[in-house]
């Protein structure tokens, strides 16, 4: 059904493939040569005015309070539209926001109604490229029908900040896990043969005061974390185009930094598309322009049209060179031509959307995506309980999900009057699937559902249940941090008033929280936003007609205080403060680096979940004649089918590195009861290697390096040591003569 764009050779392995030998690409991107050529020549029989028109987008939503009216030719309710040039068949740009699903801007009064799938946490969760890959087809056969051929996803800024409000759109805090999952959704995207973006370039790793923040961190540790997730996400996915970010970067804002875009990007990375815009995170015209920029998106948002008449000025006198104009346009087309998009036009075709097929896709997603925090037995629900309590979180009529420029409309979407914010993210939308109806056509139980609003009412009723099961939330969104991990509301009190051996929390949050009831509970599973059939989902993993096998992506801290940050840098009512925010506290020991670099023992490590089987490791080997190899076998010992995600670990004897430990590598296989598998992963070069800045290169260290097989960051089940020669890689991990 998906046709991938020519010349892709990454492209055409099969996910099922990846899923068992994942090596990189030799090059950062291969680009098309027939596409550098065709893109070339239209460019030379383009007017000045053409090529101004096409590195100039608009916003695709009306906007009465500044004036602004969606430009002719842009679908209603979208985040742009750049105008084509109908002589030479350059088709408009039309984009939308696709982080998980079509989205549809809050201010139409008629919502685009789509899949949405779960959050791009809960698919890292899902340590499944099969998955991810799926979930970018399905984003991109909607957006194709819906008439899209620009789609703003890709989203892999790293979790450095827990409090970060958009952290569910992102990947998670491993520059590898984070890099793979969503570089799979960007090149299931692009099967479609449109573009996708890969955003935010670079470190918008919070939303306070990102506008004006500066982030300071040194190059080595840059190229080991943020920078290498964006890289190995462009390596995997192949973006058409890259979006950089709102935020300053060692003193200069992301779409003017000639370090970002011309040097790491363009020149270092071999970049052959083109970079866009976020929406108000332009600056200037002459300095973005020679700085790398090649596209001006979301015009009103900034302050000044500066790549339309006044970009069209600083060609003609000088201040931008006739050839730098020239390669923006080419390396736009380059985009429409080497996707497809060029080529198969975009309509309104939403008729012919297989909602159904993409509810399948969905739905397997958000329950791959749940992770089993803690089981005492109560998991999955026995079928001899005679009644089961259910408590908050609309689990009666619906599912949450995150607020912001990604917001899907589901069918129909729900809104709780006086719940969440009237302005921007808001509104706190709740997809129509309610885990209460998908519980009672699983069991015999009586459910009886109650919002948890009166405590002791609720508590009351709890003493006379088999099981109760708490619904708690987290709402969070697009230009807000929350202001600490802990539950909002009254939630924790709720909680703790109702726990017990045979208490269940469902949790439905945007990134980890802190559970001080912990140790008071029965089980706990973590849902993320599941999306469209998130309360199927979320039925069929509590009754055990699915295993949970999802793993966590982000470490869980028993408190702020053991975050490099225990508070967040800025200041939420300050918009116009100018702070400067450390990474170099932390440098690449983000997460679950930080964690061992510090001893400290978090709530959840990075990787774990349960399941309600048993998995058994053994015959561990690793080899090192060309690079560094791994097999091991793995067995389903217990009594039901399930996945499972081996973890490959790797960490020098004499240490030297930003922490004890790296992710090297991983897999996610399914294996019914007493079936045993081989797996053979590689690790990349550069995660065994340091950044030389001098050189440009990544050096391997000649010496022992312990190799761990691991069901999580803190739970080592097998280990081998191999020594590995002094050894130079190039910035794309090829050995170095």
């Amino acid at each position: 059904m998906f046709r991938l764009p020519k010349g892709r050779l990454f492209a055409a392995a099969s996910a099922i493939a990846l899923s068992f030998v994942m090596a990189l690409p030799a090059a950062a991107q291969v680009a098309s040569p027939e596409a550098e050529q065709r893109a070339k020549a239209l460019v030379g029989q383009m007017t000045l005015d053409e090529k101004i028109r096409l590195v100039f987008g608009q916003y695709s939503t009306d906007m009465p309070s500044k004036h602004f009216v969606t430009p002719k030719g842009g679908r209603p309710s979208s985040a742009g539209y750049v105008d084509g040039v109908e002589r030479l068949n350059i088709p408009p740009q039309w984009l939308t926001d696709a982080g998980v699903g079509v989205a549809t801007h809050r201010t139409a009064k008629v919502k685009r109604e789509r899949t949405a799938l779960p959050s791009g946490i809960a698919t890292a969760a899902t340590w499944n490229r099969k998955r991810a890959y799926e979930g970018g087809a399905m984003i991109g056969r909607e957006a194709r029908l819906s008439g899209f051929n620009v789609l703003l996803a890709g989203g892999v800024n790293l979790l450095r900040e827990p409090r970060n409000g958009r952290n569910f759109e992102y990947g998670g805090e491993d520059p590898w896990l984070a890099g793979v999952m969503v570089g799979e959704q960007i090149r299931g995207i692009q099967s479609n043969r449109i573009v996708s973006t890969l955003k935010h370039h670079a470190f918008n790793d919070q939303e306070t005061n990102r506008n004006t923040l500066d982030v300071r961190i040194g190059e080595a540790a840059a190229r080991a974390s943020d920078l290498l997730a964006l890289q190995v996400a462009l390596e995997v996915g192949d973006p058409h185009s890259v979006m950089c970010a709102y935020n300053r970067v060692r003193g200069a804002y992301a779409c003017e930094s000639a370090w970002l875009l011309n040097e790491v990007l363009k020149k270092d990375w071999g970049f052959k598309g083109y970079v866009m815009s976020d929406w108000g995170a332009v600056h200037s015209t002459t300095q973005a322009a020679n700085a790398g920029l090649d596209q001006q998106s979301g015009w009103p948002f900034d302050k000044a049209p500066y790549f339309d008449a006044p970009l069209k000025e600083a060609v003609q006198n000088g201040h931008v060179s006739p050839a730098r104009l020239d390669d923006m346009v080419t390396r736009i087309l380059w985009g429409l031509i080497a996707s497809g998009a060029m080529d198969e036009a975009v309509s309104d075709r939403s008729a012919e959307i297989d909602y159904a097929a993409h509810a399948k896709i969905t739905q397997t997603d958000a329950e791959e995506a749940i992770v089993l925090l803690k089981n005492n037995g109560v998991l999955p629900l026995a079928k001899t309980a005679k009644s089961i309590l259910v408590v908050g979180g609309h689990a009666d009529v619906a599912v949450l999900s995150g607020g912001g420029s990604s917001q899907v409309y589901g069918s129909p979407a729900m809104i709780v009057p006086n719940e969440g914010p009237e302005e921007f993210p808001g509104p706190m939308v709740w997809h129509p699937s309610s885990p209460v109806k998908a519980l009672q056509v699983r069991t015999s139980a009586k459910i009886t559902y109650l919002d948890g609003k009166d405590i002791a009412v609720a508590k009351k009723l709890a003493a006379n249940s088999d099981v109760v099961i708490v619904f708690a939330t987290q709402w969070t969104g697009e230009s807000k941090d929350v202001e600490s991990l802990s539950l909002p509301g009254q939630q924790d009190a709720l909680i703790a008033a109702l726990s017990g051996k045979k208490a269940v929390v469902v949790l439905q949050t945007g990134g980890p929280v802190l559970m001080p009831w912990l140790s008071k509970v029965g089980a706990v599973i973590e849902a993320w936003y599941p999306g469209t059939r998130g309360g199927e989902a979320i039925a069929r993993v509590l009754t055990g007609e699915v295993n949970p096998s999802g793993r966590l992506p982000v470490t869980f801290p028993l408190s702020e205080a053991q975050l490099p940050r225990p508070v967040v840098d800025g200041d939420t009512k300050n918009k116009e403060l100018r702070p400067t925010v450390d990474y170099d506290i932390e440098g690449a020991a983000v997460g679950y680096r930080w964690f061992d670099l510090k001893g400290h023992k978090p709530l959840f490590p990075f990787g774990f979940g349960l399941s309600y089987t048993r998995f058994a490791y053994d015959s561990l080997n690793a080899e090192t004649s060309d690079g560094l190899k791994v097999s091991f076998r793995v067995t389903n010992s217990g009594q039901r089918a399930g996945q499972d995600v081996p973890q490959i670990y790797v960490a020098p004897v004499a240490g030297g590195w930003e922490a004890p430990k790296r992710l090297g590598n991983f897999d996610k296989l399914t294996l019914t009861p007493r079936e045993t598998k081989t797996v053979n992963l590689s690790v990349d070069p550069r995660l065994l290697a340091t950044y030389d800045e001098a050189k440009k290169q990544w050096i391997v260290r000649g010496g022992a390096y312990r190799v761990i097989l691991a069901r999580s960051a803190t739970d080592p089940v097998r280990e081998v040591t191999v020594t590995l020669p002094q050894q130079a890689y190039d910035l794309h991990g090829r050995k170095v003569p």
